[in-house]
């Protein structure tokens, strides 16, 4: 007798014997062709009893009273690809306290495959299985992650804007951020992407359309402040944002939106004051940056405004991380760039695309005046 050992699992060209349980695969012209690998659907399975007095018992599969949950089997000339089949079983949370599985020998002359429970061991719910197949979010997720992309390639690259949703509009910051979006808008010449809520985003927009350029965004329908549980925006037409359900989808499409394909792209991220969801937003990117996972094929800046000191706080800590060794010297200032205004922005972004004086027409029209003299001196 040849055995083949793959722990927790025996594989023997022995049959089993009476006296045990065991799931009988029957045998087909299909299953004579050795080393030809096959999926096998649960239905095809059947449970058999053997008990003592030789007497057989057939089951419909699956069973909520047996300890069996394979997920497949396979015929195959040698026990490597055997053991490959079945470690994939375990892999996907499929258990066995032991098993026993007639040989290539035997697949060749259309005996039966037999798989022998040597123990109960842990399993899992019957329903499992079948719940697993009966969900679709993946496949609704992967879709409306495809519906983004085609915004972003409808609409062009840009710069996406995060910030807080509750912020009002007599709030210096929303007034400081409608300014950056027209600003930015003008400067490069590009669409502004937000995620299509009331607050700081909305004072973006309001920028980008004052300055007459093109806005893009993904919605999502909870959203704090005034639009609420609403899917439609009061105002931009349908065809410049996409109600996202899920927020995964909505976070591929807004870094796709900033992600560089070619060079002539000049795009960015700026993460406005906000909470929660803001900073959720400006990690993520920032963590993609820091693990070459933007998926941009050039540079893309970051920009974080700090208005009035509002990130002062989460940047002394995160340059404490520095004493504990969680990050390295200068290691986040290489990631992101920190302004404290509008006018500091718009200089980091001409610089970085090498935009020359004469088109840097901000100078001209920002209302902090003194701040542009100061800078020249």
């Amino acid at each position: 007798m040849t055995s083949y050992c793959c722990a927790p699992l025996v594989f023997s060209s022995e049959v089993c014997s009476q006296g045990s349980s065991s799931i009988t695969l029957s045998s087909s012209k299909q299953m004579q062709n050795s080393g030809e690998k096959m999926m096998m659907v649960m239905d095809h399975l059947e449970l058999s009893t053997r008990c003592s007095s030789s007497q057989v018992h057939h089951q419909a599969w699956p069973s909520s009273s047996s300890s069996f949950r394979p997920i497949f089997f396979t015929r195959c000339c040698n026990s490597h690809d055997l053991k490959q089949i079945v470690d994939g079983g375990f892999k996907q949370g499929f258990s066995f306290a032991a098993a026993a599985a007639s040989s290539s020998s035997c697949m060749k002359r259309g005996e039966s495959i037999v798989l022998q429970s040597m123990g109960s061991g842990d399993s899992m719910p019957p329903a499992y299985n079948d719940e697993l197949r009966t969900r679709t979010s993946a496949d609704e997720v992967r879709k409306e992650i495809l519906e983004c992309y085609a915004l972003v390639q409808k609409l062009g690259k840009g710069v996406v804007y995060f910030g807080s949703s509750r912020t009002k509009a007599d709030h210096p910051h929303y007034l400081q951020a409608m300014e950056l979006g027209r600003e930015v808008a003008l400067l490069l010449n590009c669409t502004s992407w937000t995620g299509v809520g009331p607050g700081m985003m909305d004072a973006v927009t309001q920028g980008a359309l004052q300055a007459r350029k093109p806005v893009g965004g993904f919605k999502i329908s909870n959203e704090g402040g005034n639009w609420t549980n609403s899917c439609v925006h009061p105002y931009l037409s349908d065809h410049t944002y996409l109600t996202c359900r899920f927020f995964s989808a909505r976070k591929h499409g807004l870094a796709d939106a900033g992600v560089r394909d070619n060079q002539a792209d000049r795009t960015a991220y700026v993460s406005l004051p906000g909470g929660v969801g803001t900073l959720d937003e400006m990690f993520e990117i920032l963590t993609l940056i820091q693990l070459k996972r933007l998926g941009s094929a050039f540079p893309v800046p970051l920009l974080v405004l700090n208005y009035d000191g509002f990130f002062t706080g989460l940047i002394q800590f995160l340059n404490s991380c520095q004493e504990w060794g969680m990050l390295s010297a200068g290691e986040l200032d290489s990631l992101w760039k920190v302004c404290n205004t509008n006018l500091e922005a718009l200089e980091y972004l001409a610089d970085f695309y090498c935009i020359s004086d004469s088109d840097r027409l901000y100078r001209n029209t920002l209302n902090d005046m003194n701040r542009l003299q100061s800078f020249h001196v």
